[in-house]
């Protein structure tokens, strides 16, 4: 399934607002770093549980970035998909409630961009804004030993083994859902403008990466 953009009306965007949206791997960093993002160019930040407040606000149920958390469709659906593409998967296979909370999720994130600029960490943001003219979109990744010892370090893990096993599995999740409801592969550096090791390149380094694309009179292009 490919997520309907048609209700994106770029119009809607306020005029000189941009969006820096992150994709990342488990452990890469990725809400840290969209927070030292949003702190240095002054706007706000959402990540999951920002983003369940922020539907609150707009008059959507919370709950709808809590009980399709990034996960993917049913493993037929996602089966078909995979061989047949959206297209040839027949709905009767699909999880329905799963698209409609993925509907409804992407209405949210736009609600929040046509608010004015910001940071987004996940929910396929740099696919449901990709139509904004702003949009810098950033994928995170660095190598698993990396990642496993700042899960480790975090507390979400108690052993190394134990955090790259949940780093692997975290990564297949979110790798089935982004590519289910976008159509594109998760992490393929073309649908991003910068792909990104975090663990060469300083958050600083990064900030200071956004600032020039966004000084440049073209934007992201």
């Amino acid at each position: 399934m490919q997520s309907n953009t048609k209700d994106n009306d770029v119009s809607q965007y306020p005029k000189d607002s941009f969006v820096i949206v992150i994709g990342r791997q488990f452990g890469s960093g990725g809400r840290m770093i969209g927070r030292k993002i949003s702190e240095a160019l002054g706007v706000p930040y959402y990540d999951k549980s920002l983003l369940k407040e922020a539907a609150s606000d707009l008059g959507f149920n919370p709950h709808i970035f809590h009980e399709a958390d990034e996960k993917r469709p049913s493993f037929l659906r996602s089966l078909l998909h995979l061989n047949y593409g959206a297209a040839g998967a027949p709905h009767d296979t699909s999880s329905l409630s799963n698209e409609g909370l993925y509907t409804a999720q992407s209405r949210v994130v736009r609600k929040i961009a046509e608010r004015g600029s910001c940071v987004i960490v996940g929910r396929t943001a740099d696919h449901i804004l990709k139509d904004h003219p702003k949009l810098v979109s950033l994928f995170l990744h660095a190598p698993i030993e990396d990642r496993a010892r700042r899960v480790a370090g975090r507390g979400d893990a108690e052993a190394i083994e134990k955090a790259i096993s949940m780093a692997n599995h975290t990564d297949r999740k979110r790798e089935s859902y982004y590519n289910y409801f976008t159509g594109r592969r998760w992490g393929f550096s073309d649908n991003y403008t910068m792909s990104i090791d975090s663990s060469k390149v300083s958050p600083e380094s990064i900030i200071t990466l956004i600032k020039d694309i966004l000084n440049r009179p073209e934007g992201n292009k």
